[in-house]
């Protein structure tokens, strides 16, 4: 139990430091009146870990056709993308359907790797769009809708330069626990 608290304790600390060394807010409660692309810049934390999971990432369909240039196919492929992030729990922070490629900022589960959330998102969208839109066989026979390439860029609100100055300034800005003594607890 003390083990878990003090590395609870350590976490809120490194994740505060964080925060006053990149110069982002590190408000507790005042979630509610950030903006929803601040409100995804936050640490996201889970079982041991802490961090963010931000990706930008980009596909085209199959052999790059102009595949949404009427606003009906454009509505239901952002629909369908909407349905099959939240099945996966990743959270679609923007998406853009473009006529012949899709852009979209994603935050991804701490478990999920960029392979599987794109191999997930490109999966189960053909597979809804083929069954929603028949048509789309005329055009993709053998099934596969989505051309095999990707992009993908992690995206943050600390950018390199801040980021590796943290990184080479460490031994300056690292806090001991026994700075911050817990009641009860006998300090080393």
């Amino acid at each position: 139990m003390n083990r878990a608290f003090f590395y609870l304790r350590k976490l809120y600390v490194l994740k505060s430091d964080f925060y006053s060394w990149t110069g982002a807010p590190a408000c507790g409660g005042c979630h509610e009146t950030l903006s929803r692309s601040k409100q995804i810049m936050d640490l996201v934390s889970g079982s041991y870990s802490i961090g963010q999971n931000l990706y930008h990432l980009e596909w085209c369909p199959k052999y790059r056709y102009n595949m949404f240039i009427k606003e009906e196919n454009k509505k239901l492929c952002e629909d369908i993308l909407y349905e099959v992030a939240t099945r996966h729990n990743i959270d679609i922070v923007e998406l853009s359907v473009m006529s012949d490629h899709v852009h979209t900022v994603v935050q991804l589960p701490v478990t999920m790797s960029v392979a599987q959330a794109l191999h997930l998102l490109k999966g189960a969208s053909s597979h809804e769009l083929f069954k929603r839109q028949p048509r789309f066989r005329l055009r993709y026979s053998r099934g596969n809708f989505w051309s095999p390439g990707k992009f993908y860029r992690s995206v943050g609100d600390a950018d390199m330069n801040t980021v590796l100055d943290y990184v080479r300034n460490q031994r300056l800005q690292q806090i001991s626990l026994n700075d911050f003594p817990v009641q009860g607890l006998p300090v080393t």
